[in-house]
């Protein structure tokens, strides 16, 4: 007799990452129950729970019967301090107690940016929720932190693909900026592997495409473009970036949209070392499958095929 398909209850599923995160389970068999603020499409495998990481009701309904818990959803713009926290951390801690005490493998997805939590309310805020799940009781914990992750259909990086279009683009920092990269599929690939990986239980742990030096802007343009030395960066120092920012934040409060560059974003991009590291999934068995150099010229194949590069 064959088993019935685990079910997985995740969060974020409408989201970027959450998405990719929903299409890996499903093709693995797992059934999924996934939070939405919204109506969404009818889906095999996937039962909608209508409510957000603040619903204590619809998180209970959410977790009822999962054999795992896959926790994506976050905030990665607000206006106030309060708001991340409220969220990040907030809606954390609803997700834990809606499990009540239940023993249960639980995947976290923070962010690189959590081990810096000085630099902004969203990195305090992300490093604020991973104190939680360590020590919330019954919990199977593993927590995963990605750096920039890209891929087709992201909105937030695709500033850097119109930048690869420029022979004299404008970079935040300086030439010495190093960060690691991850495609959306290889992240995917990763949290629903952790879901049955043992060595993992108790472990932070850094996902990423496995450079261990981290590119600099620079390169990651010149892999956009696919023409090395095309590019003559102009680097724009911190300061005059986070006027830049001010700027854009006191003119978001006449809009009332949050804007993604503000003072503490700006901190955050110039911050010289957002490199990984960290090799704890590649010891327990998981690499990533996507190059750099691959996965961000076929993303950028995707923009102008859809429109968003002319």
């Amino acid at each position: 007799m064959t088993e019935p398909a685990r079910r997985v209850a995740l969060t974020g599923a409408t989201g970027f990452v959450g998405r990719a995160v929903l299409d890996t389970l499903v093709q693995q068999g797992f059934r999924v129950s996934a939070l939405a603020r919204s109506e969404q499409t009818f889906r095999d495998d996937v039962t909608w729970i209508a409510g957000n990481l603040t619903d204590e009701l619809a998180l209970r309904a959410l977790v009822t019967g999962a054999d795992a818990v896959v926790h994506v959803a976050g905030l990665i713009k607000a206006r106030r301090r309060a708001d991340f926290f409220e969220i990040n951390k907030g809606g954390t801690a609803k997700l834990i107690a809606a499990l009540a005490g239940r023993p249960t493998r639980f995947i976290h997805l923070s962010s690189i940016a959590a081990r810096e939590p000085e630099l902004s309310s969203y990195a305090a805020s992300k490093a604020a929720a991973e104190v939680l799940v360590k020590a919330a009781p019954g919990l199977d914990w593993t927590i995963l932190r990605p750096p920039a992750v890209y891929g087709p259909g992201d909105r937030e990086t695709l500033a850097f693909f119109k930048a690869a279009r420029l022979r004299r683009p404008f970079l935040p920092g300086s030439a010495g900026h190093r960060t690691s990269l991850v495609h959306v599929a290889d992240l995917a690939a990763a949290i629903v592997a952790t879901i049955d990986m043992p060595a993992m239980s108790g472990r932070v742990a850094e996902v990423h495409d496995g450079e261990p030096k981290g590119y600099a802007f620079a390169e990651v343009l010149e892999m956009i473009h696919g023409a090395p030395g095309f590019h003559r960066p102009v680097f724009v120092p911190g300061g005059v970036l986070r006027l830049a920012g001010g700027a854009i934040w006191l003119a978001s409060l006449a809009s009332g949209r949050v804007p993604m560059l503000t003072p503490e974003k700006v901190r955050e991009l110039t911050h010289a070392d957002w490199v990984c590291r960290d090799t704890t999934l590649a010891d327990a068995g998981w690499r990533a499958a996507i190059p750099a150099s691959r996965g961000l010229a076929e993303t950028r194949s995707w923009y102008e095929a859809h429109g968003d590069l002319p």
